[in-house]
């Protein structure tokens, strides 16, 4: 009730005055916390000189993106810029043979850079689960699926097969990692694929060319194999009026956003504070509330770039890849929370809407989410910290069911068709409030740290009570209504395309 009610633009507008103005003062004690601490003895490991001629030092806390864009940068430039090249000249010369090219050069390029027994390795797990889709049991083909994947998350095999890997520099353990997951989920994919559709006579080297497709290899993200293989079996792909247009606009803003994270941790060492308990504690309440939202926010710009990046060349290919995650400002239900889009696909498709349905019923959907994020701690690595962000995200997601069925029982209901559409908009918008600060605080977890998590979750929740929490949830409720705001205009768009669409 109250989706697609608009709101005055009177409010609409004071909701954008004041959560500026609190982004802005919350910005401003950010900027002054990293100043202060920027000579600290604990930030000396990750605060690196920068810009050196106007004094500013760098946060270089995450070693993932520093790495992706200083040492590994030329690689991975190199890497990308080849695969587009002989991709070109055989749609040029040969567009029939093309997957064939991807898959060769793909292969090529894991061996040079991990070693030819690595890709032994993943070839035998390839093999083994293509021999599975034979048999035609999807539980087998899952079975098996989960039980490889489990041989690259824990030891002793992990240590075994990081062996195969030829030898050592600094990103090793995360391309091992991820070539290795999403070489399982790949596979996994296939043969259920191949469960599903036996008449379709699926061959091994339509595996192999899925697998080795070079921009997905190692970081994803992941295309189910249903999608995959009917878009890259096209002979003769053509591109819709304006995809080239948005190809470019989709490089730029990569870009654009690889120059605005430079520049970002150049005045604000979101990442190396939370690594000083002692010196967080002093963060004013509105400073602290940024700094938890700009670690999941920076999480977000990060996944946006790495897909950015890579289905950009896939869209190049003739492929249309899943999208960058949604972004965490945008995010205030459970559902749709997630970093990672295609990894979500795989999980919705294969899991959690096999078993949930309609996602309408209680048991049914705590089953599905239960055996979904079961799966995702596999995927992530069985650990402490896991287990807790796994079980918090776990009850988050069945917790809005719970309310959800709350409020449509009978005297919620009729106090809710009591209301008029706008204020059922308003209060259906502070519960979303609560909400956003639950997912950011339940994703903490796993981003940042536990210790962190519960400074933040007391300083906002107990002591900072009722001033810090009240004034949080406020502006959280604004940021919430302007969300909304968007999502019905765009809702609006859509179906007023459709209309024009419909034969008269």
């Amino acid at each position: 009730m109250g989706i697609k009610t608009a709101l005055p633009a009177a409010e609409l507008g004071l909701y954008s005055l004041v959560l500026s103005g609190a982004l802005a003062y919350a910005g401003r004690g950010l900027l002054e916390a990293s100043q202060d601490g920027s000579h600290r003895k604990a930030f000396r490991e990750s605060v690196r000189p920068g810009w050196e001629y106007i004094g500013r030092k760098m946060d270089v806390a995450d070693f993932e993106w520093v790495m992706w864009f200083t040492s590994f940068r030329n690689v991975i430039v190199f890497a990308l810029s080849g695969h587009v090249l002989f991709a070109k000249l055989c749609s040029m010369v040969a567009p029939q043979l093309r997957s064939w090219v991807y898959a060769v050069y793909g292969a090529l390029a894991v061996a040079g850079t991990m070693g030819p027994w690595y890709l032994l390795l993943l070839l035998s797990h390839c093999v083994g689960l293509y021999v599975a889709s034979l048999l035609g049991q999807p539980w087998l083909c899952l079975g098996l699926g989960l039980a490889s994947l489990a041989s690259f998350k824990m030891d002793p095999l992990i240590s075994w097969q990081s062996g195969f890997v030829t030898g050592t520099f600094d990103l090793q353990e995360v391309l091992f990692h991820g070539g290795s997951g999403f070489t399982v989920l790949r596979c996994t994919s296939f043969a259920l694929e191949s469960c599903a559709h036996p008449d379709r006579h699926y061959s091994l080297a339509d595996l192999l060319k899925y697998n080795f497709y070079l921009p997905f290899f190692f970081f994803g993200p992941i295309m189910t194999f249903d999608r995959f293989h009917t878009q890259v079996s096209q002979v003769e792909p053509v591109r819709p009026e304006g995809e080239l247009w948005r190809i470019r606009a989709q490089a730029g803003l990569s870009v654009v956003a690889i120059m605005a994270v430079d520049i970002f941790f150049h005045f604000f060492y979101i990442l190396t504070i939370p690594s000083d308990l002692k010196f967080v504690n002093r963060l004013p309440d509105s400073a602290l509330a940024g700094l938890a939202y700009s670690n999941l926010v920076y999480d977000w710009v990060k996944a946006a770039v790495l897909f950015g990046v890579v289905n950009t060349v896939a869209r190049l290919d003739h492929l249309d890849p899943p999208q960058p995650p949604k972004c965490i400002t945008a995010l205030y239900v459970f559902g749709e929370t997630h970093f990672d889009r295609g990894i979500n696909d795989w999980l919705c498709k294969y899991v959690y809407d096999h078993i949930g349905g309609e996602h309408s019923q209680v048991i049914p959907e705590l089953g599905a989410s239960v055996a979904t994020f079961a799966i995702t701690t596999l995927w992530l690595g069985p650990c402490d910290i896991v287990y807790l962000w796994s079980f918090l995200n776990c009850f988050g997601l069945n917790f809005e069911l719970w309310v959800q069925k709350l409020a449509e029982w009978g005297p919620l209901a009729r106090t809710e068709a009591s209301l008029s559409e706008q204020m059922s908009r308003r209060v259906r918008a502070l519960f979303g409030a609560m909400n956003f600060w639950a997912i950011i605080t339940y994703n903490l977890v796993s981003l940042n740290s536990l210790e962190f998590t519960e400074l933040v979750a007391r300083r906002l929740l107990l002591t900072g009570f009722p001033h810090t929490t009240l004034a949080t949830l406020l502006v959280t409720y604004c940021g919430v209504q302007l969300v909304k705001e968007r999502e019905r205009t765009l809702a609006l768009e859509e179906e007023q395309k459709q209309d024009k669409e419909k034969p008269e």
